[in-house]
C-alpha cells in the first residue's frame, strides 16, 4: 500500500509562476552543504542547523574526481557515502536538490573533473568529444543508479536534479547539454531538471524541457527580471544566492555584510522567488582539492571554504545565521525547531615537532621513479595503476655539466623549488621564469620540486590544466634531457611508509624541504581546534594520516581547521611538510584567523559575475 501511495506522489513541477510539490504550492528554501567538505561525523549536526534556520531543502554537488579517483575505480563509502547523506536528509525531513555535474565548479580541483581525463592529449572537457562522453557515461552508469531510487516520486527526498553547471559561461558545444540531459533521463531520473547560470550565462545556458535558474548576489543588475522574461509563466529560483565568496592565496578574506545579504533575501522572498543559499555552510577543501582561477593570471584557492556563510567553517553559528533565521521565521507556518547545541572548540597546548626527515630521504617511500628523455607532466606519469598522478608534488631530476641561465619557458605548473646538488637556488613559477645556476664544470644534479597548487575550476582554461613540467626547460637555451621523476602525492600509503623510516632528532639541523613530526596528547573527548604555524613558511599539514591541506605564510588563511572527529583520546600524530623554514612548534587556536578582509560586493570580478 505504501509503495502504491509513493508511486502516486507528484514531484516538483514548474507549470506556473509557482512551484508545486505533490500538487500543493511549494517554495524552495534551500541551503548548500557539500558532504565532501564536512567530516561524516558532523553531517547530522550541520543538517539539523540548516533545518533549524528555517530551510526545507538541502543542495549538494557530487565530485566526480573523488568518486572515481582512478579510471574505473569507484568510491562511495565512508566520507563519500552519498546515499547515506541523502538518506540522512530524508530522515530529518529535508528535501534534496542534487547537482551531479559531471562538472561542478565549486572552487574544487578541475571543477570536480578527474585529472586522468587529461592523459588524452586531445581531450575537450565539457563537450561531446567522444573521449569525454565515454568517461561520463561510465561514471553515470555507477552514480545515477545509486541516487535514482532516492527520488521523490519513489519515496525519497530528491525533488530536482541539475543538468551540468553554469554551462552558459562555457558554451563550447551546442549538443553538450542535450547529451547530459539524456544521460540523466535514460538512467531513470524522472524529477524536475534544472540548469543554473549567472546573468550572462542565461543567454546560452538553457536546454529544451529544462527549467533555467539564476546565480547572483545583488539585485541591481536585472538578473531576476531577465530570467522572468526568458521563461514567462515559470517559477523563479535563485539556485545560488552567494552569501559570501571564496579566497585565493595572497589575497584578502572576502566577506559580504550580513545586513546587505538579508536585505536582498527579503526582497527576493517578498517577490515570491525561491532561493538556495550558496553556501549555507562551506566547510573545508581538505587535502589538495582546492581549485584555482585564471582570468589572465593564475591564483590558487585556499583550503578554507568558510565563504562567510551563515554557518562557519567549523559549523558555528554566526550573526548571519541568526539574522537569516529571524527572516525565514516570518515565512513559516510552523514554529522553527530549537537550535542544536554549540559544539565548542579547544586551544590545545603547543606541540613541539621533535623529529624530522628530509624530502631527499623520503624519496625511498615514493613509487618507483620514472625515467624519460623529456619531462612528463604529472597526469602522464606511470603511477596509480597507469592513471597518472593527480595531486601534490613531483620531483624532476637531471644531470647538468655547467651553469648559466635556467629558463622554464613558462612550462612550470605551478611552482617549482629549484636545487643544485640538493642546495636551494630559487623558485620558478608564472612570474619568475628564469634563474641563474652557479657555474661549475663538474657533474651536478639539478632538481625541480614542482607543486600542483590546484587546477583551475572555472573559465576557458579547463583543457590546459596539466600539471608538473608541461614542456621543455632550458639551460643556456638548450633543452634539458634525461629526467628521473618521482611522484610525491603524499597519500596515506606514502605517509605510512614515511613513518617507518628512521627520523632525526631535533638537535640535528633539518635539510629542507623536510617533514617534521610530533605528538598531540588529547585528554578526554577530542574537540575541534585550529592549527596555527607562526614562523613557518609553506607546506602541508597531516594529522593522523589525514591531509588537512596547505599552510602558506602569504595568507589570508592563517589557521587550518582540525575536526575533533579526526582526533582521538590519547596520542595523535602531527606531520608538517615544510619547504623553507620551520619554527619547530605547532600552535592551536579556538577560532580561525582569516587575515585582512574585503567586501566582495565592491570587487569588479564579482560585479561582472
Amino acid at each position: 500500500l505504501l509503495e502504491r501511495r509513493m508511486a502516486h506522489r507528484e514531484g516538483l513541477r514548474a507549470d506556473s509562476i509557482h512551484f508545486t510539490l505533490d500538487g500543493e504550492p511549494f517554495r524552495i528554501l534551500g541551503g548548500s552543504i557539500h558532504y565532501f567538505r564536512v567530516p561524516r561525523a558532523y553531517w547530522r549536526d550541520r543538517l539539523l542547523k540548516l533545518k533549524a534556520c528555517g530551510l526545507n531543502t538541502l543542495t549538494t554537488y557530487v565530485p566526480w574526481n573523488l568518486h572515481e579517483p582512478e579510471k574505473g575505480v569507484y568510491c562511495f563509502k565512508n566520507e563519500l557515502d552519498l546515499e547515506a547523506y541523502i538518506q540522512l536528509a530524508a530522515d530529518l525531513d529535508l528535501l534534496v536538490i542534487l547537482r551531479p555535474g559531471p562538472y561542478i565548479c565549486a572552487e574544487w580541483d578541475l571543477g570536480g573533473l578527474p585529472s586522468w581525463l587529461l592523459r588524452d592529449k586531445n581531450m575537450k572537457l565539457r563537450t561531446t568529444y567522444s573521449g569525454f562522453t565515454t568517461a561520463v557515461n561510465s561514471y553515470f552508469d555507477k552514480l545515477i543508479p545509486r541516487v535514482a531510487p532516492l527520488q521523490f516520486k519513489r519515496g525519497g527526498p530528491i525533488i530536482a536534479v541539475q543538468v551540468e553547471n553554469e554551462y552558459g559561461s562555457y558554451a563550447r558545444d551546442e549538443q553538450y547539454l542535450t547529451f547530459i540531459k539524456e544521460a540523466l533521463l535514460s538512467r531513470g531520473i524522472t524529477e524536475l531538471l534544472l540548469t543554473s547560470d549567472n546573468h550572462e550565462g542565461l543567454k546560452c545556458g538553457g536546454v529544451e524541457g529544462v527549467l533555467q535558474t539564476v546565480n547572483l548576489q545583488k539585485l541591481s543588475y536585472g538578473a531576476i527580471q531577465y530570467l522572468a522574461d526568458l521563461q514567462p509563466q515559470k517559477p523563479l529560483l535563485v539556485m545560488e544566492y552567494w552569501c559570501g565568496w571564496y579566497d585565493v592565496w595572497g589575497g584578502s578574506h572576502h566577506v559580504f555584510p550580513a545586513p546587505d545579504m538579508i536585505a536582498v533575501l527579503k526582497e527576493l522572498l517578498d517577490r515570491g522567488v525561491s532561493i538556495n543559499l550558496y553556501m549555507f555552510h562551506g566547510g573545508t577543501s581538505f587535502g589538495f582539492m582546492s581549485g584555482a582561477i585564471d582570468f589572465g593570471s593564475y591564483k590558487p584557492q585556499i583550503n578554507s571554504y568558510d565563504y562567510d556563510a551563515p554557518l562557519s567553517e567549523s559549523g558555528d553559528y554566526t550573526n548571519k545565521y541568526y539574522l537569516l533565521r529571524n527572516l525565514l521565521r516570518s515565512f513559516q507556518n510552523e514554529e522553527l525547531p530549537p537550535l542544536p547545541a554549540v559544539q565548542g572548540t579547544q586551544m590545545y597546548e603547543p606541540v613541539v615537532l621533535s623529529e624530522h626527515i628530509s624530502l631527499w630521504e623520503s624519496l625511498q617511500c615514493a613509487d618507483r621513479p620514472f625515467t624519460s628523455d623529456d619531462p612528463a607532466n604529472m597526469e602522464n606519469l606511470p603511477v596509480s595503476h597507469n592513471h597518472g598522478q593527480s595531486y601534490g608534488y613531483t620531483l624532476y631530476e637531471t644531470t647538468i655539466y655547467r651553469g648559466g641561465a635556467l629558463n622554464s619557458r613558462n612550462h612550470v605548473r605551478d611552482r617549482a623549488l629549484v636545487f643544485v646538488d640538493k642546495h636551494f637556488i630559487g623558485v620558478l613559477d608564472y612570474r619568475h621564469q628564469e634563474l641563474t645556476v652557479p657555474h661549475s664544470e663538474r657533474e651536478r644534479i639539478l632538481s625541480l620540486l614542482v607543486e600542483n597548487c590546484g587546477r583551475v575550476n572555472y573559465g576557458p582554461a579547463l583543457d590546459e590544466q596539466r600539471k608538473g613540467l608541461v614542456g621543455d626547460i632550458t639551460l643556456n637555451h638548450t633543452p634539458l634531457k634525461k629526467f628521473t621523476m618521482y611522484s610525491l602525492d603524499m597519500t596515506h600509503d606514502f605517509i605510512k611508509r614515511l613513518q617507518s623510516l628512521k627520523w632525526k632528532s631535533r638537535g640535528q639541523n633539518p635539510w629542507y624541504p623536510a617533514f617534521f613530526r610530533g605528538c598531540l596528547i588529547v585528554e578526554g573527548q577530542p574537540s575541534d581546534t585550529f592549527i596555527k604555524l607562526p614562523g613557518w613558511c609553506k607546506g602541508v599539514v597531516i594529522v593522523n594520516e589525514q591531509n588537512l591541506g596547505r599552510h602558506w605564510s602569504v595568507g589570508p588563511q592563517n589557521t587550518l581547521y582540525l575536526p575533533g572527529s579526526w582526533l582521538k583520546s590519547g596520542e595523535n600524530q602531527l606531520i608538517v611538510f615544510e619547504e623553507h623554514r620551520a619554527e619547530g612548534k605547532v600552535h592551536f587556536a579556538e577560532n580561525p584567523q582569516h587575515g585582512k578582509t574585503t567586501d566582495v560586493s565592491k570587487q569588479l570580478f564579482c560585479i561582472l559575475l
